[in-house]
């Protein structure tokens, strides 16, 4: 990714990618939501945040909600906490701005590790089919709003 990004222009970096598609180029983001690596710490609990602020991502997800997607660091509960620093979130905006609205989003709740480190993946345009072994290996899902490991859901 290009350096010195900010939320604007990681959403639009994807959207000038968005015609790749068309030639079968797959865009791929990587990151931890969030990404609070002063506080991990193995074996520890969960913390709440963690959860409330990647429940706040995935509405803004599921809701096809551009604008507050790109405004996540200022505006979602416990932003700064979650991410002290901003660049492991871009990758999220590029692959969101890549995407059609008109294509589904699916979401692998991928649980919490470290107390800290949500491991959920969003695949924008692809349906992913059940695979009832990955989903007997996957961690227990935490309570809340989420969908199932590798469950299709429409945005509205």
């Amino acid at each position: 990714m290009p350096a010195r990004l900010d939320a604007e222009s990681s959403f639009a970096f994807g959207r000038a990618l968005a015609p790749l598609a068309s030639e079968g180029v797959l865009v791929i983001g990587s990151g931890s939501l969030p990404h609070n690596l002063y506080e991990v710490r193995p074996g520890g609990p969960d913390e709440v945040y963690v959860g409330e602020f990647s429940a706040w991502v995935r509405q803004a997800i599921l809701a096809d909600d551009h604008d507050r997607l790109r405004k996540t660091l200022e505006m979602a509960p416990h932003a700064r906490r979650a991410h002290p620093t901003p660049e492991h979130f871009w990758p999220l905006l590029v692959a969101a701005g890549a995407a059609s609205s008109s294509q589904p989003v699916t979401i692998i709740d991928g649980g919490i590790t470290h107390g800290v480190l949500a491991m959920d993946a969003f695949l924008f345009g692809q349906k992913l089919a059940p695979n009832p072994q990955t989903e007997a290996l996957s961690p227990a899902k935490p309570s809340g709003p989420s969908p199932l490991p590798g469950s299709e859901v429409s945005r509205g």
